[in-house]
């Protein structure tokens, strides 16, 4: 008889979005607008520069934080974003999941609080919960996406250790205005808590305006993480790169727990990462700037109450007119109307569904269309 597992483990549930995404798979001639894959293939000039480092026999040991022409660039990098990182306060992580992942392991002690504004990925949740953290939601929904100061008051508590920020958001696509990132601060500011910034999607937003937490408040820099990935602006999903940056006392400590979870990323895509840093995400982020528009002008017309997505790929629109659960919601649209779309459930946001727009224009066609007949049904 064998002993039980980890109960941190055991507890958890595999994700809600795969889950729906291999339910609309399973279904013969599903449209799927589940995941936030970009459609695109990496630039060649990226592909090259890996080739190249396998050519050049670039395949043992890195040094376990990343190379350190590519920590140079992306101290450059940063500087070009008005924020001073210096190359020995970066660590090139595998993905943004094991930077948030090795972050919070780093921060968390047994019974720690974090708050994470809802709606929100459900990957923060499950690795705070892997961290013996307490996952504390805040719920937006009723404030179009927002942290108003109350909300975050009824949050808080003498446990608070962190916050995370998702701006622009997944699953909602808001970006946070001024006023919410200076209530977070004033928070910051008389807790000392951390500010653990996901910033993966920072390039794909449609509007001028785009505080930033890291640079709107350097003062709290000794409290903030700031997490990106090279994922989504270069459409490097299957690579699973990233990077974190933080004031060196915090991340001297980050750095033990990313060297005894993966040691390192690995070393011949380190020169690739180089050349996406020089790449330009602008013509990706037109596209998706059209999709957008495409799509909130067909929800509208379905009369599905949206808040305007101003950056990532997503939009969320809620469904609660129409009686039924997220889950149910998604299920049958899937059995009946040939559409994979993502529960709000699996945000912490009932009444919601996430539609990802990063797919082809003629899939989106089709699945609006397929959208709208469906509801026309119930």
């Amino acid at each position: 008889m064998r002993l039980p597992m980890n109960e941190a483990v055991t507890g958890l549930e595999l994700s809600g979005i795969r889950r729906f995404t291999a339910l609309a798979r399973q279904t013969p001639g599903c449209v799927l607008l589940t995941l936030g894959e970009p459609e695109f293939q990496t630039p060649p000039s990226i592909k090259a520069e890996a080739m190249a480092s396998l050519d050049k026999n670039e395949t043992h040991y890195p040094p376990n934080n990343g190379e350190g022409y590519l920590l140079s660039a992306l101290s450059q990098e940063a500087a070009a974003q008005n924020l001073s990182y210096s190359p020995e306060e970066i660590v090139v992580t595998c993905g943004a999941t094991e930077a948030l992942f090795s972050t919070l392991t780093a921060l968390l002690n047994p019974g720690d609080e974090v708050i994470v504004p809802t709606p929100a990925f459900g990957l923060y949740e499950s690795i705070i919960r892997l961290a013996r953290g307490v996952f504390v939601p805040l719920d937006t929904r009723e404030d179009r996406f927002q942290i108003t100061r109350a909300a975050l008051e009824r949050a808080a508590s003498p446990r608070t250790k962190a916050i995370i920020l998702t701006s622009p958001n997944n699953p909602t696509g808001c970006v946070y205005t001024p006023e919410t990132l200076d209530q977070v601060a004033a928070l910051a500011r008389r807790t000392g808590l951390y500010a653990v910034c996901d910033d993966v999607y920072r390039q794909l937003v449609y509007t001028e305006a785009f505080p930033r937490f890291a640079v709107r408040h350097p003062e709290l820099r000794e409290q903030i993480i700031v997490i990106d990935s090279f994922s989504k602006p270069y459409a490097m999903t299957g690579w699973r790169l990233g990077w974190l940056m933080a004031d060196r006392p915090v991340k001297e400590q980050i750095q033990k727990v990313h060297q005894y979870a993966v040691v390192s990323v690995t070393s011949f895509t380190q020169r690739a990462c180089v050349a996406a840093l020089k790449s330009d995400a602008a013509p990706m982020r037109e596209s998706y700037r059209r999709r957008r528009d495409l799509v909130c002008r067909r929800l509208k017309d379905m009369g599905l109450e949206t808040v305007r997505p101003e950056g990532a790929f997503y939009v969320f629109p809620s469904i609660a007119r129409y009686g039924m659960s997220s889950e149910e919601f998604c299920t049958q649209l899937i059995q009946k109307g040939g559409l994979g779309l993502v529960p709000g459930a699996c945000f912490g946001a009932e009444g919601f569904v996430r539609l990802s727009y990063c797919y082809s224009e003629e899939e989106l066609k089709e699945g609006l269309d397929r959208l709208e007949r469906f509801l026309s049904t119930i």
